[in-house]
């Protein structure tokens, strides 16, 4: 099988899989709600002449403030890619692993994994580029003409475009973790708790500056104006830095898989 029908049929798996769809539930259901929340957060503070109270004021701000949320959609997707090869097949059907049918499709392991980490691109990226647009439209309008747009085309552009990168980013990281762990169990606890609950590389910048260099560290600059902590990199050489630890993971998760017994 060649490089494009691997892809093709990765793209194919990968939308049979409940856990992929939950994942992209999770980003686009995530943000929605939140993005009602700070909606109505912001009516309400413009209504009663005290903007101040609100946390944002522009219709985009306000959407975008939940894009951050969509990076636990993207760990499951990153997670489930890998992992549901290793889950057992019914007795009907053998009662086998399904890894087993993809290598004999597709021998060039490392080919199997680069069709696998294309597959999670092409997801986070669709989740993207639904999201973006429609909880951008419901900040508008459920704000209407009350709130004040403060972020040109060209700046939403630029940060949305930013904030997939961020997603497809830890969407690859999950997956080169699964790849070398075998397991999701790992990786979803891990990542989902540093995404959504708290940040262990943000506890550990009070301990050393060195802690900025870490992946959700070094890029969260991608998602531009939101607020982050002081210090750190800046989005550029972050998201260079945040690229290296994806592409270093995914080579060490390469030459693991490519050694080792299915």
């Amino acid at each position: 099988m060649n490089a494009s029908n691997t892809f093709a049929a990765e793209l194919r798996k990968t939308a049979t899989l409940p856990a992929a769809w939950a994942g992209v539930a999770v980003a686009l259901l995530g943000s929605v709600a939140i993005t009602l929340l700070n909606a109505f957060s912001t009516r309400a503070a413009l209504d009663a002449g005290q903007p101040e109270t609100g946390a944002f004021t522009s219709p985009f701000e306000t959407a975008f403030a939940a894009m951050p949320l969509g990076t636990v959609g993207a760990v499951l997707i990153g997670v489930i890619v890998f992992s549901s090869e290793y889950t057992a097949n019914s007795t009907d059907a053998g009662g086998g692993r399904q890894i087993t049918a993809a290598l004999t499709a597709s021998p060039r392991r490392a080919g199997l994994l680069a069709a696998k980490a294309a597959t999670i691109v092409v997801f986070v990226a669709v989740v993207a580029v639904f999201t973006l647009p429609i909880t951008v439209g419901i900040a508008r309008a459920v704000i209407g003409e009350a709130g004040t747009e403060t972020a040109t085309l060209g700046e939403a552009v630029t940060r949305c475009l930013g904030g997939t990168l961020y997603w497809a980013l830890t969407g690859l990281i999950a997956f080169a973790i699964t790849v070398l762990t075998r397991n999701g169990i790992i990786p979803l606890i891990v990542l989902i708790v540093n995404s959504s609950v708290v940040s262990f590389s943000l506890l550990l910048t009070n301990l050393t500056p060195l802690a900025h260099w870490l992946p959700d560290m070094a890029g969260r600059r991608l998602f531009g104006g939101l607020y982050t902590v002081e210090g750190g990199l800046d989005a550029v050489p972050g998201a260079l830095v945040m690229g290296g630890w994806t592409l270093a993971l995914l080579i060490v998760a390469t030459v693991v898989f490519h050694r080792r017994d299915a």
